[in-house]
């Protein structure tokens, strides 16, 4: 008797509701770990908050992020640890297009949602029906950048890209775009995870552009002006979201005069702004000391999306009721922020806006 009284009050116990795990292989360290550790810090920043109020149906969210050096095959090898050994329901913030790719076959293996990737390369949204995608395109960051300019009337156009099949398909956007203004830009290509070499720079220079279009990370753009200037050849600069605002402007230091940026969300000044303001409470509640950057803001404001999704996929969140929530999200306003997803189109980000870097490393739109 006491025995099966034993079993019916365990039976009758509440069962404690498990951590969702969220899985994430970013640059944590090398050349592009300042905009890495923003990504992860950002989305931690969120997910402590949500956690504090009591997590999500009960359960807390538990962000585990392996370190991939900027290195393709390292990501696919985090990709299945993440998936296989930690039982992530959920994949997010990595940080290129280019350590997306490799991650594929085990998001389509394991049909789990990969979210928030920070690109806006159209290779990253043709791969499959899991990838969701919170910013806008390259394209639409060109065309934003081509009005700011205003009339190109003669304005000779340089590409700095990479040179691979991701850094030529953004050369291949950028021109598209400009064909719409009769201009044909000149393309200048650089190694991944290289220095700039002083050939690059000769061939910049040979161009003669009165704007120069960068499509890189922050690092090497930070290298070609900084040598661009050295030379007198300092020129007007204008760089995709890819480079990383906060990153670009803390690098270029007091070459960052009259850079400009697309930007795929509002930059953190803008506290009227309702999650704007929410991210920067929830940034300084989580204890860091240095100013929120552009890229931690985007990892807040996608967190919340996907915290949004982990809501309404019912009481135990799992990759196929998250990836079954997030398609049937529709019309998602996340406080000054709009996302739109649907079962057949989960590309939901348009916003894009232009910022100017100061020298003393902030970014103002």
């Amino acid at each position: 008797m006491r025995i099966l009284a034993c079993t019916l009050l365990l039976a009758a116990a509440p069962v404690l509701a498990q951590e969702i795990v969220i899985g994430q292989s970013a640059p944590l360290s090398g050349g592009n770990a300042e905009l890495g550790n923003d990504i992860r810090n950002g989305a931690l920043a969120y997910f402590r908050k949500v956690n504090e109020a009591g997590g999500v149906a009960g359960a807390k969210i538990k962000l585990v992020t392996l370190d991939d050096r900027n290195d393709t095959k390292l990501s696919a090898e985090n990709t299945q640890k993440l998936l296989e050994e930690q039982n992530a329901v959920a994949l997010f913030g990595y940080a290129s297009s280019t350590l997306s790719i490799p991650a594929m076959p085990a998001v389509l293996e394991h049909k789990v949602p990969f979210f928030a990737p920070f690109t806006g390369a159209d290779t990253i949204r043709k791969q499959n029906d899991y990838v969701y995608t919170v910013r806008a395109t390259y394209a639409d960051e060109i065309v934003k950048i081509v009005n700011f300019w205003g009339n190109l009337g003669n304005t000779r156009v340089t590409v700095l890209h990479y040179d691979d099949a991701v850094g030529k398909q953004n050369f291949e956007t950028v021109a598209n775009v400009l064909q719409k203004f009769d201009r044909k830009p000149v393309s200048v290509a650089i190694k991944r995870n290289a220095e700039v070499s002083d050939a690059n720079v000769r061939e910049v220079i040979a161009s003669d552009p009165n704007v120069l279009v960068v499509t890189t990370l922050y690092a090497p753009a930070a290298q070609m002006l900084k040598k661009l200037k050295a030379q007198g050849r300092a020129t007007m600069t204008t760089s995709l979201s890819f480079a990383g605002a906060s990153q670009l402007a803390k690098a270029l230091g007091p070459d960052a005069l009259g850079v400009s940026v697309a930007i795929t969300v509002p930059t953190p000044r803008s506290q009227a702004v309702p999650v704007v303001r929410e991210c920067s409470e929830a940034w300084s509640g989580a204890g860091y000391k240095e100013a929120m950057s552009v890229t931690a803001l985007e990892a807040c404001i996608a967190a919340k999306v996907l915290v949004e999704g982990m809501k309404r996929s019912g009481s135990h969140v799992t990759r196929a009721t998250l990836h079954k929530s997030l398609s049937a999200l529709g019309r998602y306003d996340a406080g000054g922020y709009v996302v739109d997803f649907k079962p057949n189109f989960r590309h939901g980000g348009s916003y894009v806006g232009m910022a100017l870097l100061k020298p003393n490393g902030e970014v103002r739109d």
